[in-house]
């Protein structure tokens, strides 16, 4: 439920927005619509209304033209400014650690490989590509080396 913080009046016009500026005084500003150029107009003071802020408070100008405000809403539980630092974990002792029973370890069993399942499809085998014409004794070496392949 908001509640009202200074009683102003406002009648307000259409295509403009009403807000509380940093000063706590109640100001407006002409609206885009329709995505056309930006407005030259810089924010016109309405009335001094000389609010001051308090954290955790959304404040606004209310139906009735009054400066209202209520309680933000936040997710989860509250959270404070400060934040407490832990003490750093302590160290085990070498008498701790030699206490210790020490136990083998087992090796990781050896993981099969999976295959691939072969599917009904046939594999895309290139053909070469077409080698100009060469003289004979060159023509005999390629397609000798073409064989022991």
């Amino acid at each position: 439920m908001a509640t009202k913080v200074a009683r102003t009046s406002i009648k307000r016009e259409k295509g403009w927005l009403y807000y509380l500026d940093k000063k706590g005084h109640v100001s407006r500003a002409k609206m885009a619509r329709g995505g056309g150029k930006p407005s030259k107009t810089k924010p016109q003071l309405v009335t001094k209304a000389g609010v001051k802020r308090e954290d955790g408070f959304l404040y606004f100008i209310d139906k009735d033209g009054d400066v209202a405000r209520t309680k933000m809403a936040r997710r989860g539980t509250a959270r404070r400014k400060t934040t407490a630092r832990r003490a750093p974990a302590r160290r085990k002792t070498a008498a701790k650690k030699t206490a210790r029973k020490k136990t083998a370890r087992k090796k990781p069993a050896a993981r099969k490989t999976a295959r691939k399942k072969a599917t009904g499809r046939k594999k895309a085998t290139r053909k070469a590509p077409r080698k100009k014409a060469t003289s004979r004794p060159a023509r005999k070496k390629a397609t000798a080396r073409a064989r022991k392949r």
